[in-house]
């Protein structure tokens, strides 16, 4: 029997996957001291067998960070396999020196798993695949997108478009149109390095007005750009805008600010858990480890 280690961060989703591999589960018990440390103790029997450890990467992305390699760290005291499930791996869009001086985080985080014993990495819907080059083992980035249009097939919506918020993320509002059926646009957006501040350089829009539009998005941090993009929407007279997308991490009250927006409803998958994590990936990340 395959062995399944569940993260702190990623304990239900871990369930699922271990549920369906027929695994022998193992959970993790994270104590945390006055000084930050984190003290991680496994709770239950490792065979020599492969073992799956499963961990999402999102705040505190470092504590998450140190939580996972220990995990697979100890998983390899055991087993000569280690597949490594990131759902959200935290510092993805540090893939490359965008301004002199940066350092590119996501070479360092391929060097650290390697270092501890991993195997194997499997992350789903990763800001850019760029990332992934770093990984000098074997690698896999899948993709919620047809989870997620699935669930939205279920809400009765009004000649539904679905819009990607910048020219950026085109090609998953594309895919998310083909298995939802649907047409699909992309607006174009700016973003200024230093400040972050973001603008919508799109103008008039016949096609939305009184649609119902889907936001897609590969995951939603501060929400400034859903924010930009519904505001532009609701201007060319749409109906209800939706917003979809795999990690919602939602900082600084995001979700009540992209609500004041305009949004009707945030859903996203349980990479990251959370109320708006209506959307279950586990028999996507089962398809990727078998």
């Amino acid at each position: 029997m395959i062995n399944l280690i569940a993260g702190n961060s990623s304990e239900d989703l871990a369930k699922k996957i271990s549920k369906k591999l027929k695994a022998n589960l193992v959970k993790s018990e994270v104590r945390v001291f006055p000084d930050g440390e984190s003290k991680i103790t496994l709770k239950g029997k490792i065979s020599k067998n492969k073992t799956i450890v499963v961990q999402s990467i999102y705040p505190p992305v470092d504590s998450n960070l140190i939580q996972a390699l220990g995990l697979v760290s100890k998983a390899k005291e055991y087993s000569n396999e280690v597949i490594t499930v990131i759902p959200y791996l935290g510092y993805a869009r540090q893939d490359r020196e965008f301004l002199p001086g940066e350092i590119v985080t996501m070479k360092v985080l391929g060097k650290l798993f390697k270092g501890v014993g991993a195997s194997e990495i499997i992350v789903v819907d990763i800001h850019s695949d760029i990332g992934l080059k770093f990984f000098k083992i074997k690698s896999e980035n899948v993709t919620a997108v047809p989870d997620l249009a699935k669930y939205f097939k279920k809400i009765k919506l009004k000649n539904p478009l679905v819009v990607s918020p910048d020219q950026g993320g085109k090609e998953r509002a594309k895919e998310f149109a083909k298995q939802f059926g649907s047409e699909f646009i992309a607006l174009s957006k700016t973003r200024d390095r230093k400040s972050g501040k973001v603008k919508i350089k799109t103008t008039g829009l016949d096609e939305v007005k009184g649609r119902d539009l889907i936001l897609v998005d590969d995951m939603i941090s501060t929400g400034g750009s859903i924010v930009k993009a519904t505001e532009f929407l609701k201007k060319q007279k749409c109906n209800r805008i939706f917003v979809a997308c795999t990690h919602a991490l939602l900082m600084n009250d995001a979700e009540k600010k992209i609500r004041k927006a305009g949004v009707s409803k945030i859903i996203s998958t349980n990479t990251i858990p959370g109320k708006t994590s209506m959307v279950d990936i586990s028999n996507t990340i089962v398809k990727a480890i078998r």
